[in-house]
């Protein structure tokens, strides 16, 4: 899948963080997210065109946070969580904003973006909608997105293995789509899984904060060097 475009679009605004490791992580889980996201949607049987918009949005489905870079990046030790979450909440919605004015995007991608945050039992956001009333393609983001985050380090703790990762979305199992978890659930635990294995283990061992600003964005245009608790952010 050629992600090129959204690449480009990611580097652009990306180009207003002002520190190194902030855009690498964000690359590097949306690349996570994208590929687990496509393998999700191949096991539950949908055809070429889906699985293209499904890792398409997948890529760009925390594409509202870089409107936030101001407040939600670059404050990694002086700013309450619970004042940063009022912000950070707000970026499925800019999400939708950003890839309108773009005009390249379908109608399906930005609605499996707006949603990718809700959950099954109603407790997501920033809608509170519940079971069939949230789209396909964002129960699929929501579940590939929380095992993304917890599979990746955070300033506040390590990642988990994957194994403990699974056991935890178990533990809320209720919030996501049984037919889609359970999808997951075969893709994590099959041959295929090891593509976003490698970008799971990349993500961890690649160091770039050290990087001036303007070649990390390069990076992020380019390709590959990208490798996201929960996705709860």
């Amino acid at each position: 899948m050629n992600l090129e475009r959204e690449r480009q679009l990611i580097a652009r605004m990306g180009a207003r963080l002002t520190v190194e490791r902030d855009l690498r992580d964000f690359c590097a889980h949306g690349e996570i997210v994208s590929a687990l996201a496509v393998l999700v949607a191949k096991a539950l049987g949908e055809d070429e065109a889906f699985c293209e918009e499904i890792g398409v949005a997948g890529m760009l489905h925390d594409i509202g946070k870089l409107e936030l870079a101001d407040v939600i990046y670059g404050h990694r030790d002086d700013i309450l969580a619970v004042e940063r979450s009022k912000y950070v909440r707000m970026h499925p919605t800019l999400g939708i904003d950003v890839l309108r004015k773009e005009g390249a995007y379908s109608e399906d991608v930005i609605s499996f973006i707006a949603n990718h945050h809700e959950n099954c039992d109603g407790t997501g956001y920033p809608h509170h909608i519940e079971g069939d009333e949230i789209p396909y393609g964002a129960k699929i983001l929501r579940v590939c997105d929380v095992f993304a985050a917890l599979v990746s380090n955070r300033t506040y703790r390590a990642a988990f293995s994957v194994d403990t990762a699974v056991e935890m979305m178990i533990d809320d199992v209720r919030e996501y789509d049984m037919r889609v978890f359970l999808a997951f659930l075969r893709v994590v635990y099959g041959p295929e899984f090891a593509s976003v294995k490698a970008l799971i283990d990349r993500a961890l061992t690649i160091e770039v904060d050290d990087m001036p600003l303007v070649e990390a964005n390069a990076v992020a245009a380019s390709h590959g060097e990208h490798a996201g608790d929960r996705g709860d952010e």
